[in-house]
């Protein structure tokens, strides 16, 4: 019997360190993250006001940083001067010339025809004077010179009258019409590059980091400012590859946070097709060489949002 008993006995050790060396149950780990959003300057002027502070939570075009705008203001002015000059003069094309101008040059017209006239009799006189050989060559020849040029003028002031009574040709202020065209479109590409100035946020956010000062001089593409995107992080684990083919994306399951009493139901928002090694900091002894998926999930939404980079846990 003390056999039996004995042999019994050394039987029920290797069950119980059977059953101690059960494998628990499989599960992932990972850590809180967001997507983030990085906005980058358009111009090298200083920052003169930074408006927010890290860890500000954002509405979409709710100011950041404001840049200097003064050398856009002047370019600004310089291009509003040059559209009123241009609408100056397309305003006077389409009016045509005024009635006084066209008078004077009438007047200018008749003014050459007597001038004309004059030396038309004087080469006349002239003439006959050097038949009678009584005057020189030279002063014929002068006074044939003084009557052409009188007859070119009365063909140009002629020109003229004729172009003021014609009016502005329609081609010419076509041509008006595309340069302040030309210049409104100048002008509001001024006003763009300086309403950017106003570093303002492009989505609702949490702003992470502001690595600029005020009096800094950012370059252009430099990021002045980084956000947190979403209403609460999402966690971010790594699914042991046993577990993968149960899972997909909408598919839920309980996060376990640090710090918080209660896990949280998460739905699967991404999960990565091509498998990876288990990172180190998701490691236990057993999971080690591992394969695991990368999976993203969508947290429900919470009175207050839960810092990045608190560890998590999947329970499956």
């Amino acid at each position: 019997m003390w056999g039996m008993k004995i042999r019994r006995g050394f039987l029920l050790v290797p069950l119980l360190a059977l059953a101690g060396c059960e494998e628990p149950p499989l599960q992932a780990y990972g850590q809180l993250e967001s997507d983030r959003v990085e906005v980058v300057a358009e111009s090298n002027e200083p920052i003169v006001e930074i408006a927010s502070l890290e860890g500000d939570a954002l509405a979409a075009g709710a100011l950041i940083l404001r840049q200097d705008t003064a050398r856009l203001d002047i370019r600004i002015r310089e291009s509003q001067a040059n559209i009123a000059r241009i609408e100056a003069q397309l305003e006077e094309q389409v009016n045509g010339p005024r009635i006084e101008t066209i008078e004077a040059t009438r007047a200018s017209l008749l003014e050459a025809e007597i001038e004309r006239d004059f030396r038309e009799r004087e080469l006349n006189r002239l003439t006959g004077l050097r038949e009678r050989n009584l005057t020189s060559e030279e002063s014929v020849d002068q006074a044939r010179n003084l009557l052409e040029s009188a007859s070119a003028r009365i063909e140009i002031v002629s020109a003229r009258l004729a172009e003021l009574e014609a009016g502005t040709r329609p081609e010419q202020i076509e041509q008006t019409r595309g340069l302040l065209s030309q210049a409104g479109a100048q002008l509001d590409s001024l006003k763009l590059d300086r309403e950017r100035l106003h570093v303002a946020a492009p989505v609702d956010g949490v702003i992470d980091t502001l690595p600029f000062e005020v009096g800094e001089r950012p370059r252009p593409g430099d990021v002045v400012a980084v956000l947190l995107t979403g209403e609460q992080p999402y966690a971010r684990v790594y699914i042991p590859e046993p577990l993968r083919a149960g899972l997909r994306v909408g598919s839920t399951m309980r996060i376990a946070v640090d710090g918080i009493e209660q896990p949280l139901t998460g739905t699967i928002r991404r999960i990565a097709a091509e498998a990876s090694f288990t990172p180190y900091f998701a490691l236990t002894e057993r999971d080690r060489g591992r394969l695991s998926f990368l999976a993203e999930v969508r947290l429900p939404d919470l009175p207050e949002r839960l810092p990045e980079g608190l560890p998590v846990q999947a329970l499956f």
